[in-house]
């Protein structure tokens, strides 16, 4: 959703504060009737969520604390997050891996089972149809999720090319998890705390890695990711489990993590330097210039074979014209759209993410510069409401990233 869930939740805060549910609606341009819900609703709305449309889904900007708290509280000790919204799909068959190499940058045959990777499902001209986490759970099987807002046209994209795949004798088929639901467990005190749950030893579970396993008594898929730079899990859960398994880990960290909205998952994230779809990344931006360089597999570089690799190699080759970079600013928070200017004022890139860093206390944002004007340290101007505000240049992420990985 443009212009960021931090400043939304700011607004639904107040328009909340005085009864006004109509205009929170308008505001999202959908209808309490039209969205579709979790099956956390009810316990979302009982645990004080703020409800707002969210891709056609009815989700919690926030709940009884603030969003710039409950940032701050996933940081020192831990959120869970309903991410029920987003989809959950597994490709199998002994061609899974040739089929989906057709779509994404990753080296998926690289993969060793029960591992994974961030990826980019690419189109014709190396644009970015969406970002996805994949894992290979076996040669013949792949589990990956992709973004709500993107469910329609990545499940369109995808089977279309299947179809295709499969008349020239491709062994692949799909299932969408529409019967699972998804939690993300984030912070400093989501191992611990999921411990308790289960007997599995998480301390062998490393950063990226995937185990299907008995969590609570259900069996789950989990996967030690997250989009908030902190330690943590994504869990993939029986729906008619969800809700238990919500209560247990709330209960087992004795209210020291804390259901979270969407408005902190925002922060969060914008904080680990992360793109969002539909911000930070869209149709016309490549993963070169979206700053993911890294996660195009060294032999896909060398024998592309994925949708628009002939454009994103010549960009590997010879640079793009444009960066994604993050940068600090004074003044008011640069917003997305805010245009990008150099010391003397020359219009160089937009602001596509920004807000205040409840972490950092000051105002952090990403955009994009033209090349050569993306180093650190470089100065710039950030116009907002028709002012020029002080920014600079500056690495990502914001705050360091705390992912277990094997020393």
């Amino acid at each position: 959703m443009r212009g960021g869930l931090w400043q939304l939740g700011q607004s639904v805060t107040r328009r909340l504060a005085h009864g006004d549910k109509k205009a929170v609606a308008r505001r999202c341009f959908a209808t309490e009737a039209e969205l579709k819900k979790t099956v956390f609703h009810d316990f979302h709305v009982a645990h004080g969520g703020k409800m707002v449309p969210f891709a056609g889904w009815s989700m919690p900007i926030q709940y009884k604390d603030s969003i710039m708290d409950s940032t701050i509280n996933c940081r020192q000790n831990g959120s869970l997050f309903d991410v029920s919204h987003m989809c959950g799909l597994s490709l199998k068959g002994k061609d899974a891996v040739p089929f989906l190499e057709k779509l994404v940058i990753a080296d998926v045959a690289g993969l060793a089972p029960g591992t994974g990777t961030l990826t980019v499902f690419t189109n014709e001209k190396g644009g970015a149809i969406d970002d996805s986490v994949i894992t290979k759970v076996k040669d013949d099987h792949i589990y990956l999720v992709v973004n709500a807002g993107c469910r329609d046209k990545d499940l369109a994209h995808i089977e279309e090319h299947m179809k295709a795949f499969k008349a020239k004798g491709g062994d692949v088929s799909w299932h969408i998890h529409d019967e699972r639901s998804l939690l993300a467990l984030q912070g400093p005190l989501a191992v611990p705390v999921l411990q308790h749950l289960t007997n599995e030893d998480l301390s062998k579970l490393y950063f990226g890695e995937f185990r299907v396993l008995d969590i609570n008594g259900s069996q789950c898929f989990l996967t030690r990711t997250g989009y908030t730079g902190e330690d943590g899990f994504e869990i993939s859960v029986p729906s008619e489990h969800g809700v238990d398994l919500a209560k247990a880990i709330l209960e087992k960290s004795e209210g020291k993590i804390r259901l979270t909205g969407l408005g902190a998952r925002d922060s969060l994230r914008l904080e680990a330097g992360l793109c969002l779809y539909g911000n930070d990344m869209e149709q016309h931006i490549t993963p070169i210039e979206a700053g993911l360089t890294w996660a195009i597999g060294k032999r896909r570089r060398a024998e592309g074979g994925f949708l628009g690799a002939d454009v994103i190699l010549k960009q590997l080759e010879e640079g793009p014209s444009i960066r994604r970079v993050g940068f600090f600013s004074s003044g008011p928070p640069p917003r997305s759209h805010s245009e990008i200017q150099d010391e003397g004022g020359k219009n160089i890139g937009e602001i596509t993410s920004g807000g205040f860093s409840p972490c950092l206390q000051k105002n952090i944002a990403m955009g994009y510069v033209k090349s050569g004007l993306h180093k650190a340290g470089t100065k710039v101007k950030i116009i907002i409401r028709g002012k020029a505000n002080e920014g600079v240049v500056t690495k990502m992420p914001f705050v360091p990233t705390k992912y277990y990985k094997p020393s």
